[in-house]
Parts: C-alpha cells; structure tokens; sequence
C-alpha cells in the first residue's frame, strides 16, 4: 500500500518539478495513433497550485506548442503488446513533437485506455477533534474509507474524493475551514491490471523519459468532451477510439465511474476487410469517404469503386453499393454501443438527474451514429469535440483528439488524488492494498 502511495506521490513531485521548469510532454497512447503534444506553462499560472479539494480550474495558462501524431504500432485494447515497436512509436512522436516545439522534454504524462477499469465506490467518516475542519482531517477521512481487496496483480489508477458531508450538509466540495462534529467523505476509486502500467511505465522510461503522471482515457475524454454543465449535473462519455471504447460518467464534476468495451473502429474495419475481401488499409479508406450506419434509397445507387494492385483486372474493377458497405459496417456499431449500453446500466446510470451521453472519439466520426445510438442508447445524445486550448493546431482539433486535449488539462490542473494528502501511516487500510504492486521502485 505504502509504495503505492509513494509511487503516485513522487510522480506528482515531477509533476511539479516540470511545471517549473515549465514544460511537459503530453502522451496519448491509443491503439490506432500515438498522439504527444508539448505544453508550455507561462510564469503567472506556471507555481501557482490550484488550492481545493476536486474540481479542476479551467484551462487557463498553458499552451500547445508542439504537436505530432504517428500511427500506433504494438498497442492493442489499448495495451501495449510489443514493447519495442510502441517504443519506436513513441520515439517518432515525441521527437516530432519536440522537433515543432524546438525545445528538449524531459517529463512525460501519459493516459492509455483498456486494461480492465474497476470502479469501486468509497465512504469513510470521522468525528473531528475540533470544531474546524483541517487539511488533517480531510486526511483523516479519506484514509478512514474502507477499501476493497481488489485482487492482486491491480493498480490503483485515481482515487479521488468525491463528496464531502459535514454533519447534516451534504454536497460540500472543499470541507476546510467550516465547523461541524462529524465529516464523512465518499471517494471514487479506480483500478486497472497493473502490467498494464508496468509496461507503460518501462516504455516511457526506454525513451529517456520521466513518467510525471498516467491517467485513464475514459478520465481525460470526459474531462475535454462534456461541457461545465454536464460535468455538473450528471452526464456520461463515452469514446469510441480504435481498439477500445471507454466510458465515464460524471457527476458534480468528478468522474464517478468508468469502464471499457474492448471493441472499437478498428473491428469495423477488419469487417470491412473481410467483408469485402481487400487489405486493412483499403478498407479504412473506404470507411473513411463512404461508410455509414443509415442506409437509404439512394445508396443502392451510389457505387463505390474498390479498386486494389492485385494485377487481376477483373478483382481491382469491382465495385460494391454503398448500401452494402453500411450493411457490414452497421451490426458492429450497433453491438459496440449495445455493449456501452448494458455498461451505463450496471453503473445505474439512469438513476441520475441528467441523462445526457456525449459520443466522442475518431469512431464517433461515422455518418448517421448520432441518431443510431440516441435510438440505442437513450434520447439525448450528441457528438463532442474536444474543448479548445490555446496553440492547438488544427488538426488535432477533432473527436480523434479529445483524451489528447484533456490529458492538458489534466496535467495543467489535476484533481486532488488520496495521495495529495498526507495520510497518518498508522491509518493505511493494511488489509486490502498490502499487494500493491512496486513497480515504481522497480522501474525508477
């Protein structure tokens, strides 16, 4: 438990020590692009730590000033599968990235998808010694919470505190400095395989990094793609990237649950490809230009040329309707969002005030999904961009991009995480965290 306590606060140290010196690479390590981009923080904002418990501080003081996407390679669900390759990856984006920054980057914070999210609700209450409330008992709360025994071979990801009771009042963000008798706190926790992090960890540390913080897709997308309002009353995300779409579902500004499909835009693809019998990159460009999920009377009409080098005229000449190729695209849709569906269900999804669901991500991008999931997934559905940050360039202003974007935002104001307090040791949960895995010393 101590180590892994110890191995999160030392990442938030360097999290420190690169906003200092004012630069920070951001990763994003997905199963069709790896995309980095490079911050900048300006003075005024640059040593100025958000105080508060939770929420973050908007988007203000930084901006982008190196960007570059490469295509992904050894990353699959979401998980890195072979090590060199998504080194070599890695390598490529960041060095572009810098190259465009003109600038050397010595910390970086990654987020990755997949590696089988669990959330797991919370409490904890203490009666206070005093009538005020201090930084030492909101410590004292959060360590007060009883923790699951997860399992072995998992990795805390977040642990953040959700909500605050002070006595009879509920819904409080930040209990310092008010009086009451007795302080309760509900925490969200999240966990994930921990090779999952290993392997991240041993990979950014292969291309001479420091890993100055990690933090789960579904998070971060959610943090970009849902508007203030959403945040705060209640609202799901759900981004459907290449290998995997993650969901998240907010509430008063926090991320109270969240969870994986291991399915994604790249399983519509590889219908496609078998579909119609041509290679992967042929069938992405198909998707790209004509697919859709809502076939009508024209698309029986409208052909698409397939094309191909094979040599044989006759094969490279074909062509397919465009109602066909909906016809294979659409039944992979519909089982993706089915599957996102039966995931809101478990979390309870439709006891919440607002039952608003933002579709985000490069899978989010298909023609006609907008109408397909409200009809599968509940009447108010939209598609989200992600929020617009200063020096971003153009083309990383896309749904593609919004865990991208909202990995800035997270590493420009990060929510208070258990291990920002300093926990009384005595009080560890010894039971239920003793597993905890040493990567950080192992690695570091």
């Amino acid at each position: 438990m101590i180590e892994l306590y110890e191995s999160q606060r030392a990442m938030r140290n360097m999290r420190r020590a690169a906003m200092q010196r004012g630069v920070v690479a951001i990763l994003d390590v997905g199963s069709s692009k790896i995309a980095c981009l490079v911050l900048r923080f300006d003075g005024s904002e640059r040593l100025r730590e958000a105080d508060g418990v939770g929420p973050m501080a908007g988007q203000a003081g930084f901006r982008v000033v190196g960007a570059a996407t490469t295509r992904s390679r050894g990353v699959r669900f979401g998980e890195i599968d072979a090590m060199q390759e998504t080194e070599r990856a890695i390598r490529t984006a960041l060095q572009a990235a810098q190259k465009m920054a003109n600038i050397r980057v010595d910390h970086v914070i990654a987020c990755f998808a997949g590696a089988e999210p669990r959330s797991y609700g919370l409490t904890g209450a203490i009666d206070l010694d005093g009538q005020v409330v201090t930084e030492q008992d909101v410590s004292r709360v959060l360590s007060s919470c009883d923790v699951p025994d997860f399992g072995a071979g998992r990795e805390v990801l977040h642990a953040q505190p959700v909500n605050f009771a002070l006595d009879h009042r509920s819904g409080l963000g930040d209990p310092r400095g008010q009086l009451g008798q007795r302080l309760a706190a509900d925490m969200h926790m999240l966990t994930v395989d921990a090779t999952a992090i290993q392997n991240l960890a041993h990979c950014v540390k292969r291309c001479d990094l420091e890993l100055a913080g990690v933090a789960s897709s579904a998070y971060v997308s959610g943090v970009s793609a849902l508007v203030e309002d959403e945040q705060e009353l209640g609202a799901a995300c759900i981004d459907m990237g290449g290998g995997t779409t993650s969901l998240s579902i907010f509430m008063k500004k926090h991320m109270i649950y969240a969870d994986t499909v291991r399915m994604g835009g790249d399983h519509v693809t590889g219908d496609i490809s078998m579909g119609l019998s041509v290679p992967t990159q042929v069938a992405e460009r198909i998707k790209t230009f004509y697919g859709g999920v809502h076939a009508t009377g024209m698309d029986d009409r409208e052909m698409i040329e397939i094309g191909g080098d094979t040599g044989d005229w006759e094969h490279d000449r074909r062509t397919v309707s465009r109602a066909e190729l909906i016809g294979i695209m659409r039944p992979r849709v519909e089982e993706i969002l089915e599957e996102a569906r039966a995931r809101l269900d478990a979390a309870g999804f439709e006891h919440l005030p607002s039952q608003q669901i933002v579709l985000t991500g490069g899978g989010s991008q298909i023609p006609g999904l907008d109408a397909l999931a409200s009809r599968i997934l509940g009447q108010q559905v939209r598609l989200g961009r992600p929020l617009r940050v200063h020096g971003l360039p153009q083309a990383a202003t896309g749904p593609g991009f919004s865990s991208t974007v909202g990995l800035s935002l997270f590493a420009a104001h990060p929510q208070d995480e258990w291990w920002d307090f300093d926990l009384p040791v005595d009080r560890y949960p010894a039971r239920s965290l003793r597993r905890a895995v040493k990567w950080f010393r192992d690695n570091w």
